[in-house]
């Protein structure tokens, strides 16, 4: 598959360990999502450094697209994404304390509103600057992390409507288990969150023009959760939520990561590889040392499970992998410094799916993902269409 490359980071400068973004499979996803969602809006979820991709990249690609909104985690992702340019609306999904306020006022970000006591000190940094503050009222109905319990939601949507400083522009919660097979525990806080909405009927007011709550796993299992807007996550990224889910979009992944080898030798019989001497051949192999490790985001953990592709080929990753460098057996097989070598993603007819390295390491995909060190150049390349 032939590709042009668009953007490297680090000033042009790879080191042999390095991510690729494939913005072509981005865009399909995005828009594989968009249209199973329609007519209801796109927000990008771009926290943790875009789940690994990066986050100004995937950012400035995804207001391409004509994404609605923006959500990250924390008040700096939006700062940084505003000192780069990026104009678009951008929610901060994460909790907030009052000193931070007139910096999300200063920087035009929205404010999550998950409390009377918060929505106050919005109202009031609003004031003293003389601008209105955009705010997202957030809903707890059984993730028990941040928002206010939906059983208690009247109060705050009662305070909201005396803020003269804020523009509740939307009100959302968050599904604790959307991507199971069971989603009874679901549809019971879908059920809470309509319950909270009914709040603007009785009383006879409109309701907030966002009212979003779909995470990834929603997006494909639960439509009537996709009220105005999305927030597409993970899917978005080409990786499903679980295993579990049903997987009524197709989407490919993203990113791949790749490295090069950097020395070849031959192991003797007996001889132990890496610290501990916890791996070692009853035969003469050929060995080859990879540069990267878990100070890249390779989790340690995956110590004797791994696997990598090396010239069409898988093969297993001995010993315990260090800080900055592991090392693959070959058995007798030829390998070349230079040489590609997959850790993650597609490479001459063979695959390592994220999902592989995650049961390896003994977590979920998000965490490989988001565990990539930035210290990883990431690259972002199209394919070129053919005959092009």
């Amino acid at each position: 598959m032939a590709f042009n490359e668009s953007t490297i980071s680090n000033n042009g400068i790879v080191r042999p360990t390095y991510i690729e973004v494939n913005l072509t499979r981005l865009t399909e996803n995005y828009r594989a999502i968009e249209r199973a969602v329609a007519p209801a809006k796109m927000m990008p979820i771009l926290k943790a450094n875009a789940y690994g991709h990066g986050l100004v990249e995937v950012a400035r690609h995804v207001v391409s697209l004509g994404a609605a909104y923006l959500g990250v985690a924390f008040l700096e992702e939006g700062i940084l994404l505003r000192e780069m340019g990026i104009s678009a609306p951008i929610l901060v999904l994460g909790g907030i304390i009052g000193n931070q306020v007139p910096l999300f006022l200063k920087h035009d970000l929205t404010l999550t509103a998950s409390s009377i006591e918060k929505l106050t000190q919005i109202n009031e940094a609003a004031a003293e600057m003389g601008v209105r503050a955009r705010v997202h009222l957030k809903i707890d109905t059984g993730m028990e992390r941040i928002g206010v319990h939906y059983y208690n939601a009247d109060s705050l949507l009662e305070a909201a409507l005396n803020c003269e400083h804020c523009l509740v522009e939307g009100i959302y919660s968050h599904f604790a288990n959307a991507d199971t097979a069971v989603l009874q525990s679901a549809q019971i806080q879908l059920d809470r969150f309509n319950q909270v909405l009914s709040f603007y009927e009785q009383r006879g007011l409109p309701l907030p023009p966002l009212r979003h709550m779909a995470n990834s796993g929603a997006i494909l299992q639960l439509p009537g959760s996709h009220f105005d807007m999305v927030r597409a996550g993970i899917l978005l990224y080409g990786v499903y939520p679980s295993d579990e889910v049903a997987k009524t979009i197709a989407a490919r992944p993203v990113l791949s990561w790749k490295s090069r080898v950097v020395y070849f030798k031959v192991v003797l019989p007996d001889h132990p590889v890496s610290y501990g001497s916890t791996w070692q051949s009853d035969h003469m192999v050929r060995v080859v040392t990879v540069p990267v490790g878990y100070g890249d985001g390779y989790f340690r953990r995956m110590s004797g499970q791994a696997q990598v592709i090396i010239r069409g080929k898988r093969y297993p990753v001995i010993g315990r992998i260090c800080m900055d460098q592991l090392m693959v057996n070959l058995e007798w097989d030829s390998a070349y410094n230079n040489d590609e070598v997959t850790l993650l993603g597609e490479s001459d007819g063979q695959i390592i799916r994220c999902e592989e390295l995650a049961e390896w390491a003994g977590t979920i995909p998000y965490e490989i993902l988001t565990n990539i060190n930035t210290r990883v150049s990431r690259i972002y390349l199209t394919e070129k269409k053919q005959g092009a």
